[in-house]
């Protein structure tokens, strides 16, 4: 009898836990998706950032991995995209954060000047000016590497994770048979002093994550760790929270519920609100409609309504009660065949949904 007993409340214990820890109900399904103007020039991993009531998408790849340094804007009043002029320097798998009316971009990868297609970690840093559609170099980051995130809390700018080459390496480039080490650097930039600083490293060193800022802490959100290229990789549903005022790693928080890299989010009323993705193993490739909203005041994640068509590369923004969803992929990397779409998606939240 002690035996069963002490099954019995085992079980009990268990469900009790996968109780607390799981995803929040269908609790914003009110919210609705709105398809907006496509995409005028589909391509591989673009990014984006909102300012200003608009929103801009960066980057993109032609097959086989050269930067297009594409910069579009979208004004939603209008629902029309314009061209603006290129990047500065057309590169990929760069972070994007809007600061004060500003769009500042952070390393990323170029094509090598000779040899085979492979990608080149760099530490370059620029400000865009929307208003004035033009770009000016920065001081470098004091570290090289592609596929950070960033993010702005107070004063400062904050770059953090990505993948590089091994310490030590004497390769130049990043390829399908390069060791190479995701990272957990966070690299604080001041705007006003154009100056960097290293602070504590983030626990998961990681990339192809994503990011969100809420009540002045950073939160860091899947992504994949192992390497930079999805079918050498492992995704990952890790959640860390990052105090920048006192520079620490807090506690792991809920995982998201569906590990994925590559994926797009946004940041509205409080919540964190993640996108699409992919995700590869031996035996399958796929990319996400998932849509899964975070809220760090509760720690719990919610289910959202799926985006209408499953893609990775995305690029992401909110404006006002929209998330706005630009382009990606709708194949996961690796298959030969260009499947980038157009498709551009607003999830748009009641002015309630809290």
């Amino acid at each position: 009898m002690t035996f069963k007993k002490s099954v019995f409340m085992g079980l009990q214990f268990a469900v009790a836990i996968l109780s607390f820890n799981a995803v929040a109900p269908f609790a914003f399904a009110q919210a609705k998706w709105e398809k907006l103007a496509p995409f005028p020039d589909p391509a591989e991993e673009i990014l984006g950032a909102a300012a200003g009531g608009k929103m801009y998408v960066f980057a993109g790849l032609i097959p086989f991995w050269k930067p297009k340094g594409l910069v579009y804007e979208y004004d939603p009043a209008s629902d029309k995209w314009t061209k603006k002029n290129p990047m500065a320097l057309p590169s990929h798998h760069v972070a994007f954060t809007e600061f004060h009316g500003k769009i500042y971009a952070f390393g990323g990868f170029v094509y090598p000047t000779s040899g085979p297609a492979a990608w080149v970690p760099i530490n370059n840093a620029w400000e865009y000016d929307p208003a004035a559609d033009t770009w000016k170099a920065l001081a470098p980051m004091p570290s090289k590497r592609g596929s950070p995130v960033a993010a702005a809390v107070g004063d400062k700018i904050y770059v953090i994770g990505g993948v590089s080459l091994l310490p030590g390496s004497t390769d130049t480039a990043l390829g399908f048979n390069t060791p190479q080490a995701s990272v957990g650097t966070v690299e604080e930039y001041d705007p006003a002093k154009n100056t960097w600083r290293e602070r504590t490293s983030m626990p998961t060193a990681r990339n192809h994550t994503t990011a969100g800022v809420v009540n002045g802490k950073i939160y860091v959100i899947g992504g994949r760790v192992g390497a930079a290229f999805i079918n050498e990789a492992t995704d990952i549903s890790v959640v860390e929270e990052y105090d920048p005022a006192a520079d620490k790693w807090n506690s792991p928080r809920s995982r998201m519920p569906t590990a994925r890299s590559a994926l797009g989010s946004g940041v509205y009323n409080g919540r964190i609100y993640v996108a699409g993705g992919e995700f590869q193993d031996p035996h399958m490739m796929a990319t996400f409609k998932a849509v899964e909203g975070y809220d760090p005041s509760t720690d719990s994640w919610s289910i959202m309504p799926s985006m209408p068509v499953s893609r990775h590369g995305l690029a992401a923004g909110v404006i006002g009660n929209r998330l706005i969803l630009v382009g990606g992929d709708v194949q996961s990397s690796g298959t030969g065949v260009n499947v980038s779409t157009n498709e551009v998606d607003a999830l748009v939240f009641p002015d309630s949904n809290r």
